[in-house]
């Protein structure tokens, strides 16, 4: 028989064929993993190695790295003045800075028979780690308190719903961060509906006193008045109501305030019930006198405006708005009763529109004295309230201003 032939017959065997498929798959390179030959199985090589990836170019990896670490460390920390704006209706909190919104999270507030107070308060003291003295010595750790009265902000659990018995409880990480954020006298913000702070421009927001010597002047005025009318050790009165302007300082005696520290912003508070404005300093009541308000039948709102920063090289100050829906009861005429007959009891109801912030502003005119003084003492951190209401009983000698907001 011809080789050829011969050759042909041996092929034809499927055992031979599939025999002589595997040595040469064998002897192939060892990155193939299987060789073909026509109209026959896909044989594989268990002992063929699986291709090798590519080694990652990881200077790209590090390179990024560097970048992401050079941005976080150029990344400056929020700046103050803070303003904390808690929104009951969503149950949330918002914190922001003199650069706006800087963070937000989830809260529980009051529950039913337990309501977290609502209007403007200020962290008035702070506690890492504290116990509740009204409630079995219940944990708040992180606390920071607006009301002396047991309201405070902390840790604590958040089933998704009002749960607390009048605290706003935050997540352990918020009220951490928050915690070493902000400061004794941060404004605190606590509304039905959502509210946040925005730019705003008034002909009647406080401008600063240039030169800085009428400060010193004033602080000289201070001083005189002090040391001829409050003998040192004297009670000092827990707030200043006359209308008497050669005595409308309430200060403590030389030897009770510190010799020496920053200067501290102030707070003005103009209240449309009690037709007075009210400045404090810190927490110590300075003077109040009486505010003329266009319209007083008409709400103003309540509104909060705070001085941010100083501009064109502090002749000027960037100021901005927190509205809050006044819940504020007012009169309704004889005449528009009259007017309407029997629609009376919908006339007693009805609720003349609050103020716009720029509209509540244009409403109200200040002494002259008082301006000067406050344009003299105002500094970044400084703010102004205007509310329907009057000052809450909670306002005492270690708090700033309280306004509750039906």
């Amino acid at each position: 028989m011809p080789r050829a032939a011969s050759i042909k017959q041996l092929l034809s065997q499927p055992a031979l064929a599939a025999g002589l498929a595997l040595l040469l798959a064998s002897s192939a390179p060892a990155g193939a993993g299987f060789f073909d030959f026509p109209n026959q199985p896909r044989y594989e090589n268990p002992n063929a190695e699986p291709p090798r990836a590519a080694k990652p170019d990881r200077k790209p990896h590090r390179e990024a790295m560097r970048h992401d670490g050079k941005a976080t460390r150029e990344q400056p920390p929020p700046q103050g003045p803070f303003q904390i704006v808690v929104d009951i209706a969503k149950q949330q909190v918002a914190l922001y800075g003199q650069d706006g919104f800087i963070v937000r999270a989830g809260i529980s507030t009051g529950m039913p028979g337990h309501p977290t107070p609502m209007g403007v308060f200020t962290v008035i003291s702070k506690a890492k780690w504290h116990q509740s003295n009204i409630y079995s010595g219940a944990p708040m750790p992180y606390m920071q308190r607006i009301t002396w009265s047991g309201i405070a902000m902390h840790a604590g659990p958040r089933p998704g719903y009002p749960a607390s018995h009048g605290c706003i409880r935050l997540p352990e990480d918020f009220a951490i961060r928050l915690f070493h954020t902000t400061k004794v006298g941060a404004r605190v913000i606590v509304t039905r509906e959502p509210a946040a702070p925005v730019e705003f421009a008034h002909p009647k927001l406080f401008v600063p006193t240039k030169p800085a010597e009428k400060t010193l002047a004033f602080a000289a005025e201070t001083t005189k008045a002090v040391s001829g009318a409050d003998a040192p050790g004297a009670a000092r009165p827990a707030a200043a109501t006359t209308t008497d302007v050669t005595s409308i300082m309430a200060v403590p005696p030389l030897e009770q305030k510190p010799a020496s520290g920053p200067p501290r912003a102030i707070s003005v508070f103009v209240s449309l019930k009690q037709s007075r404005v009210f400045v404090r300093q810190g927490f110590e009541a300075l003077f109040d006198l009486p505010v003329t308000i266009a319209e007083p039948e008409r709400p103003l709102g309540t509104h909060v405006f705070t001085a941010m920063a100083l501009k064109d090289d502090g002749k000027a100050m960037r100021w901005t708005a927190v509205s809050i829906a006044s819940g504020y009861r007012h009169r309704v005429s004889h005449a528009d009763k009259r007017h309407h007959g029997r629609k009376t009891a919908e006339a007693d109801e009805a609720q003349p529109v609050a103020s716009t912030a720029a509209a509540a502003l244009d409403r109200i005119t200040l002494p002259g004295e008082a301006i000067d003084r406050i344009s003299a003492l105002l500094l970044p951190g400084s703010s102004l309230i205007v509310s329907d209401n009057a000052l809450s009983d909670e306002t005492d000698a270690d708090t700033d201003f309280i306004v509750l907001t039906p």
